[in-house]
């Protein structure tokens, strides 16, 4: 018992002259270096195959809502394999009815700069056939994205498309800048 009371004896004199070799004491102002890191990330979610049903109806369209989060600035590249949905047997057509059903794709989504603001670009399925490209400019994207796609009409010369199914694949990267 009395050598745990001779050490805590020792052990409170022996913290003030630690104290007075720092100089506290005089010091008007510290430097603090503080540091961290955030991973670089970009996600969007999934996007469901969409099936248009029958095309001979006019003004068919869809929209949705996509899950995307890039917490650095992107470039978006859209691109589509034949400009158009095109018949999967026959994509030029035959005689007067058209083989490709051209589209609109749009793409809405609110980026931060660090204010909020709306980045908004539309581009015809040819355009996305040679890439589409949406730039962030400098922004970052953590509120989601919006697509629509809007059927246009027959390229054919008769205005009207060839019997059987159509197809189009759309491919979208994104890509830090």
């Amino acid at each position: 018992m009395r050598l745990l009371l001779i050490a805590l004896v020792a052990t409170a004199f022996a913290a003030p002259a630690a104290a007075a070799d720092m100089q506290i004491d005089n010091a008007r102002s510290i430097d603090i270096a503080v540091s961290g890191s955030i991973r670089e990330h970009c996600a969007m979610g999934q996007i469901p195959n969409v099936d248009f049903g029958n095309l001979e109806q006019r003004g068919l369209s869809f929209q949705m809502d996509v899950p995307f989060d890039c917490n650095l600035p992107f470039t978006m590249t859209i691109s589509g394999t034949g400009g158009g949905l095109a018949h999967t047997t026959m994509p030029n057509g035959q005689g007067p009815y058209g083989g490709k059903l051209p589209y609109n794709l749009s793409v809405q989504m609110p980026v931060r700069y660090p204010n909020r603001s709306m980045i908004s670009q539309s581009f015809t399925s040819s355009q996305i056939q040679a890439g589409g490209v949406i730039s962030s400019n400098g922004g970052i994207a953590t509120d989601g994205m919006t697509l629509a796609v809007e059927l246009g009409r027959p390229t054919g010369e008769a205005g009207l498309l060839l019997a059987g199914d159509y197809a189009e694949v759309i491919t979208i990267t994104v890509t830090p800048s």
